[in-house]
Parts: C-alpha cells; structure tokens; sequence
C-alpha cells in the first residue's frame, strides 16, 4: 500500500488546474513513500504535524500554531532536522519541475487552439500578425527583421544553488513526466511501469547530496554553461528560425532569406572582475573547450545530414556547382577510402564526408591544443558557404523543402548562430585593474612613476600621446608586476581567439567606468600586445570597449559620459574601426544595491533614453547590454515586457541581457521552455523595433499591453517619477546607512553561511572572502540573504513612503498614478513587478528572524512592515485590485500554496542559526553543513536565490 503524502494542501486550496493538481498529488505520494523507505515512517508523521502547524497559523491568522511548530523544532535533533530539510527541499524541487510542466501544457494548449487571426500571445506568430495588420509592407517588415540583434549572454554569477547532479535529477523526471502526460494508449503494464520511474527518479534524488562538497571550479561552471548550450539551446534555435519563416510565410506570403538575428555570449571563464579564479590559462582553455564542443555537435550534425541526403547521381541530375566543389575537395584533401567507395555514386554524402574530414582534422587539433593555422585553412566560412552550395543544389533539382525543412536548415541556422565557436568570450575586468596594469607599464617604461596621481585631465593627454607612439611600453623581456602580467596575458588570449576565430571574441567590458580614462587604458593595453593599432588616422581593433555603468550616480551622467567620449579624437578613430557602433552595459544589480529598486528602475529608464538620444545624435549605431539577475531586485523579470517598457529611441533591433545562474537552468532546462523564452524575446524585439514602436500594436484578449503615450524625459510623468524615485531611494538609504543596519541584517539572515556556500568559484565580496561589510558584499548575496528571510527588501523597499507621501501631499493624485498604471508600460513594469515581490515577501515569518538580534533595539523589522503596509496599500489602490496579483492568480495561488510548506523551512533555519551560535566548535561544522542545506532548499521554495 502506498504512502500517504503529507504535503497534501487543504481541500480549499484553489489549483491552477486539475492537472497540475494532479502531477503534485503524484509526485507527493512517491516522495512520501520514497521518505518512509529511506528515513522511516515516522518522519512523515512529522512533516506532517509541522505543515499543518503553519497551515493553521496561516488560515487561521493566528501565531500560535506556528509557535508549536517552532517549539517542536526545538525539540529535535540534528539528524531529524537534516531528514526534514532534505525531504521538504525534495519536494519544493518537484513542485517546481510540476509548474514547469504545466506551463508547457497550457502553452501546447493555447498553440492548439491558436489561428491565423488570433495567434497565440507572445508568440512569433503575433508579431508578424500585428506588423501585417497595421499595414507594414512586407519589405519592411524584413527589413524589421535584419535590423535584430539579440544576444543572451550566460553567466557564472553564483546564483544557482543546485548541484548538477539534482539538475541531472530534475531534467530525467520532467522527461518521464513528458512521456506521462502524451500517453494516450497507455496498457496497465506500462502505467505503472512508467510510476516506477517516476518513483526510482525521485528516491535518487532524495538520496543525493543537495550541497557540494567543495566550491565549484571555473572549468565546472564552464562545463555546466556548455550543458545548456549543446542540449536545449543548440536544439531550440533551429525552431525559433523555423518559427519567423512559418509567420512570413503565413502573413505574407514569402520565404524569406533569414539574416542570423540570434546569436549567444558567455562570461563563463572570463569574466574575471573580482574573480582571480578566472585566469588567462583558464580563458584560454574555456575558448577550446568552446570550440571542442562546437566541432563535435557539428561533426555529428553532419553524420545525420548525410544518413538524410541519400539522392543518387543514377536516381536525379548533379549540378555542376556540387561536382566542381567535388573536384577541389579531393585536390585539397584525401578522403577515406572506405566513404569514397561507398558514395561513389551519391554525390551528396560525399561532399559532406569531405567537410567532415576537414572537422574531424578541427576537432583532433582543439582536443589536443596543437597550434592551427591563423586563421585556419577551413573556417566557420567555408563551413557555412559549403552547406549553402548544399542547398542551392537541392533547391536546384526540385527538393526545396527538405532543403529548408530537413537536417541541412537546422544545421544552417545552427552554423550562423553558434559557428565553430559556440558562443563570443566577453573578457570583463574592473577599471581599477586597469588601472593598475597601465601605471605599472607606464613606470617600467620611464614615463611617469605615479600614474594614479594624476588628474583625468592629465592622464587623458599622457594616454592620448602613448597611443599616437607606435613602441611598446614594456622593454624586452622585463619583468611585470603579478596585476599588470595577469592583465597583459588575458589580452594576449584575446590577441589568439581574434586570429583563431573572429567571432569567438566577444567585448571588453569595463566594470565601473567612471572616466574616459578607464576605456583609454584598455585600448593602450590592446596596443602592447598588438590588438590595437594605429596607422596614420587609421585605427585597426578587433575588440569592443564597452563600459559599464552601475551606480546611481554613474546612470545619472552616463550620457555626459559617452557625449566626451564620442569627442575624443582618438576614441573617434576606434569607433570608426568597429563600424561606428558602440555596445553600453548598464548594471542592474549595483544599482539596486547603490539606490533602492525605485530609483535604480528609473536611472535605468532615464539612462537607456539619454544614452539612445546621444548615439543617435553622434551617428552612432549601438547595443545596449542589460545585466539583469534573476530577482526583480537584480532587474529580473519577464525579458519581453521589459524590452516593450524601454524608452522608444533606445529601440534599435539590438539587444544584449545576461541569463544568470537559477535563471539559466529555469528558461533553458527544458526544451519547450527554452522555445517559450526565446519566441517571446523575438516578439518584443519585432515589435518594438517596427517604426511607431510596440505602443501602436492592436491588443489581444491575452495581451496586457495598453497603448501609451510616448513618455520623453520633460513629461509630466517623467518629473512625477522623479519625485517618487527621490523619496523612495531617500528612505532606502534612510535604512541600509543606518549605522547598526549592518550589524541587524548579519545576525538575523544567513549571509556568514551564504559567504561560505559552495556553489560558485567567485567570492561574494569584493574584498576578500573573510573580509565581508556592505560596501564590499557584492549584490548577489545581498539579494539572496534578504530572500531568505522573507523579507525581500531589494525588490519593493522605499515604496511605502514614495507613494504614500506624494499621495498624502498631492503632488501625485491617484487618478494620475492609476493612468500612468494603464497607460506607461514602464510604471506598469515597476509596479507589477514590486507587487510581485511583495506577495512573495512573509512578514509574519520575517519576524521570527527579527528575534535572533533582540539586543538590537532599534526596531528594523517595523520599520520595514510599516513600509511594506503602506506599500501594499497604494499599489492596491493604484491597480484597482483587492489582493496583490490578482492580475496573476495563476502567480498568486502558486504562492499560497507554497506558503505553509516554505514556512517549516524558515523555522528549521531559524533554529540552525540558533544552535550555530550557541555551539561549541566541534558542533559547528554539521550544524553548518545543515545550514547549507536550508539556504538551498528555501532557494527551491522561493525558485530565486539572489
């Protein structure tokens, strides 16, 4: 007989659907029995008692229930506390792979029930359905198209608290779900055939470590980026392709040539600000690992697309372009002789055995690391150039569809996406390196000993004239210091990618550019090692400088910023060599730590309309680069409403924003997910780059987009928003500057064990991995701490007094506030976005947190309620709702449900602070391990960790 489940919810509970009910109340009764099989029936007893504790406190609004909770908690020991944590976070990890399932049936469904007039929201389909509809021609509707530029770029950020092994769990169950739920003809046998494993599936994952054992490397995080893009990605671009051809072909009637408008980046294994993991030998490994993986998804894309391409020279008549290529195959290179008699006669699989000899010669060199031509003999290039003779030969003789259809057209939008490469290597590095690097080869080469002391002004003529001189710096073979060696190898790498492979070098990325110094120092760095030259007024760079930046203040000046920059002399004859196009990232993460998520939202609004204002003004084409996180307080939240809350003038077709930690495994895990993402991305862009911009798309009954006016910077809306941003980060900064804030947030959120958390090979501080304050502390865990308790202040704080008070002073009347809700998709973004937060914060369980620093007697935890309150109470008459998300129900009764459940795992941390700090030093290191274990299994509960 099965177990029962004891994370069963009250009957009361409403369900998104009566599937989703369904798979939960599955996989709850296997983990049950999987629980009672490992650890003994009595610990169902007890995670019973405990949820229904906080269920009750929870329905009942009473804190009693949950002080039984808390006290029975106190009552057990330390393995019982660990067999709990372990099964509840088991549990949250199949709720969520459940939720994911059901968002890709209702997706499948609303795909079903989609038709040519009424395309399914969000999708391709919509986009070009609304282009066609308000009259674009479709020579400009492709002309929309070529103008994209979208690039998803994944980071290492430590944000993702799983170990790959329960990933590798987690993707085994949601394809035995997969398969559950499109059986149709199911016999007995095979329904409990296919419960069995779901059942094996989820007793592994019960039974595997959830905390790594040791601090992960930067070959791991390497290996772990690849993952995702070998399997999920490299499978779901060729749909996505498919996708906009299908749409053209539907509104428009034409096949289009489709430009290469989505293409990957990576930081994994080079973005080496504040990391000094991330060295030039690991860069220069990532890039051939890179380029391993590309050559062998190739090489076997090829061995499927000759098993498909089997025409035969006595069946249908050869063209002579293929028997012409033929022949200078065969004078460059000697096939093997078992392929040249078995394709004798099927000229097709021989051409393709040809160019997978020559990958196959590829991929022997990047396995072993020999030396290879630069650039190669055969490229990416010849690579694409070979398969589009390929195409044109089946297009030639009458097989045209299978040509766009078949493998040959996933394997051409493959090649124009990933190339030998995979994904472009960004190099990001701190200023202040920079910095270093060139005072330390400024003074080896006698030309001024204290580089640092000088005044911009100085450092900007001294820099200009070193540019103009063709020397090097550095005299033969001297010796550098171990920051200015570091920094001149990297740049070396970068030297060896460019003339490897172009495409594999992405940007430069300069965090915390403050001057135009801090660019002019990375070109004169690029020119020491050959990587930046120029002759006469003629510049030669391979290499994007691109600043970042990330705070307040540098958002606020960042278009002063580029207007100097852009009057530059010699910055102008860069900008001439990369095409005059400038790539700007703005940070989304400092800035939120820097000035609150009201003012950091509207300094990255500001920002993106000045900055696009400037580059237009100076005839600049350019890429803003978006370095959102996961979490709303880290510029989280739906991609593609954002992209249509942008300012118009920043619309340009391009686009770069960074996939981080949990949220990479979250969109790219799954396939079908993966589709969801990118379709929707390509649709905001469609839309928002067609003149007249996404405000004069027609609306859908699925669409909450509303038409809106333009909102430029001298708009009324824009001084109202001002307004609010100054009161909201002024009581932000009212709270984190407090002086005994720091010393309350440390006692009372688990940042001492986050610190220690192995699950990234950056250190959380900037400082050093002992020594962690606020000003060093970078963002990620600043986040992650917050969402631990339940507070969440980062993603809705200073909200309560911004509005309340303008409310209160009239200077913000509530039928304004209510049309700009309506009408403004960026105030409509920052408001849906804090309420979301907000429903997801628990301030009843937050203040058992409070307790654990009682001796701090100023009251933070009502400081932060009584924002919070009035917070809620404003967005709630703005909205017009009478519950926070009830434009979301689906999003809000995910929380509910959660609620109770995430309730014990907060009590069980609690208690492991306690007993951390009480311990004796022989105790501590177990009651640490559990640490861990609670911060990822809250993690799992809140599916965000910073």
């Amino acid at each position: 007989m099965p177990a029962p489940n004891p994370w069963r919810p009250d009957d009361g509970v409403v369900w998104i659907s009566e599937s989703l009910h369904e798979v939960v109340d599955l996989l709850g009764t296997e983990l049950g029995q999987a629980v009672e099989n490992q650890y003994g029936p009595a610990l169902l007893d007890d995670i019973e008692v405990l949820h229904r504790l906080c269920r009750r406190a929870t329905n009942e609004d009473d804190p009693a229930p949950r002080a039984e909770a808390e006290a029975r908690i106190a009552a057990l020991d330390l393995d019982r506390i660990v067999e709990l944590l372990r099964s509840y976070t088991a549990f949250f990890h199949l709720l969520n792979q459940a939720e994911q399932q059901e968002i890709i049936r209702i997706n499948r469904e609303r795909a079903r029930q989609a038709t040519p007039e009424h395309p399914r929201a969000d999708a391709i389909d919509e986009a070009l359905f609304h282009l066609r509809t308000r009259g674009l021609p479709a020579e400009e509707a492709l002309a929309v198209l070529g103008r994209l530029d979208i690039q998803p770029t994944m980071t290492a950020h430590p944000t993702e608290a799983r170990r790959r092994s329960i990933l590798y769990k987690q993707q085994s169950l949601a394809t035995l779900l997969t398969q559950r739920r499109r059986q149709c003809e199911t016999t007995p046998v095979e329904a409990e055939q296919a419960r069995l494993d779901v059942h094996n599936q989820i007793a592994l994952l019960l039974a595997t470590d959830e905390v790594r054992a040791e601090r992960v490397s930067v070959e791991n995080e390497v290996e772990h980026g690849l993952y995702f893009l070998s399997n999920t990605i490299w499978e779901t671009v060729p749909r996505i392709y498919a996708d906009v051809r299908r749409a053209f072909e539907q509104y428009y009637g034409i096949t289009p040539e489709l430009p290469a408008f989505l293409r990957f980046r990576s930081w994994i294994g080079s973005d080496r600000d504040g990391n000094p993991n991330v060295t030039p030998e690991v860069t220069r490994w990532t890039v051939r690992r890179l380029r391993q993986v590309a050559l062998r998804l190739h090489y076997e894309a090829l061995r499927h697309l000759r098993r498909e391409l089997s025409l035969s020279e006595r069946q249908i008549r050869i063209p002579e372009a293929l028997t012409a290529s033929l022949a200078e195959d065969a004078a460059e290179i000697t096939l093997d002789p078992a392929w040249a008699r078995q394709f004798q006669y099927e000229p097709y699989r021989l051409k393709i055995s040809y160019m997978m000899t020559r990958v196959a010669t590829l991929l022997e060199a990047a396995r072993t690391g020999e030396e290879t031509p630069a650039p190669p003999v055969y490229d990416s290039t010849r690579y694409l150039q070979d398969l589009l003779l390929l195409r044109r030969c089946l297009e030639a003789t009458g097989f045209g569809e299978l040509a766009r259809d078949g493998q040959l057209g996933r394997l051409l939008a493959r090649t124009r996406t990933f190339g030998f490469h995979m994904a472009a290597l960004d190099i990001r590095q701190h200023s202040r390196v920079h910095e270093e690097a060139v005072a330390a080869l400024l003074r080896i080469a006698g030309v001024t000993g204290d580089y640092a002391a000088l005044t911009e002004a100085e450092r900007l003529e001294l820099l200009t004239r070193e540019l103009h001189n063709p020397r090097p710096l550095r005299p033969h073979g001297a010796p550098l210091p171990e920051t200015a060696r570091m920094v001149i190898e990297t740049f070396e790498v970068a030297r060896e990618m460019a003339a490897q492979e172009p495409a594999a070098l992405g940007s430069l990325i300069v965090s915390m550019t403050h001057a135009v110094s801090d660019l002019l120092e990375v070109m004169l760095l690029a020119k020491e090692v050959g990587l930046w030259r120029l002759e006469g007024d003629t510049v030669t760079c391979p290499l994007d400088i691109v600043p970042l930046f990330e705070t307040i203040e540098d958002l606020e000046t960042a278009h002063l910023f580029m207007e100097t920059l852009f009057e530059h002399p010699v910055y102008r004859k860069h900008l001439a060599a990369r095409g005059h196009f400038q790539e700007i990232m703005l940070g989304y993460s400092d800035s939120n730590k820097d000035g609150g998520f009201w003012m950091a939202n509207w300094a990255l609004h500001k920002a993106q309309e000045r900055l696009g204002r400037v580059c237009r003004d100076y005839g600049v084409d350019f890429r803003l680069f978006h370095g959102r996180g996961g979490t709303v307080g880290r510029g989280g939240g739906r991609a593609n409403r954002a992209i249509l809350a942008m300012p118009p003038v920043s619309h340009n077709g391009r686009i770069r924003f960074t996939e981080q930690g949990e949220v990479i495994s979250f969109r790219y895990a799954l396939p079908e997910i993966a589709h969801r993402h990118l379709e929707q991305i390509v649709n905001a862009m469609l839309l928002a780059t067609v003149p007249g911009g996404p405000r004069e798309a027609p609306a859908t009954a699925e669409d909450t987009r509303r038409p809106a006016s333009r909102v430029t910077s001298d708009a009324p809306e824009a001084r109202l928003m001002e307004e609010l941003a100054d009161r909201a980060m002024q009581a932000y900064r009212d709270l984190i500057h407090d002086e005994q804030l720091w010393t309350w947030y440390t006692r009372i959120t688990p940042i001492a064990q986050i610190s220690r958390l192995p699950i990234a090979s950056r250190p959380v501080s900037r400082k050093s991995a002992d020594e962690v304050d606020f000003e060093g502390l970078r963002a990620i865990p600043w986040v992650f701490a917050w969402t631990q308790t339940r507070y969440i202040v980062p993603g809705w704080y200073g909200l309560g007094r911004a509005l309340a008070e303008a409310l209160d002073a009239g200077s913000a009347p509530l039928d304004i506030l209510r049309r700009m809700y309506r009408e403004w998709p960026f105030f409509r973004a920052v408001i849906d976005n804090a309420q979301l937060e907000m429903a997801r914060a628990r301030l009843e369980i937050a203040r058992h947190y409070a307790r654990l620093a009682d001796d701090i007697h100023k009251p933070f935890h009502d400081i932060i309620a009584t924002d919070f309150h009035r917070a809620r109470t404003a967005v709630l008459q703005i909205t017009g709702q009478a519950e926070l998300l009830d434009i979301s129900r689906a999003v809000q009764q995910s929380i509910v449900l959660r609620n109770p459940y995430t309730d014990v795992l907060n009590l069980l941390q609690i208690e492991l602070m306690k007993r951390e700090r009480a311990a004796r030093p022989a105790e501590r290191e177990a009651l640490r391990q559990a640490l861990f274990l609670s911060i990822n299994g809250i993690a799992a509960a809140m599916q965000s960790t910073g």
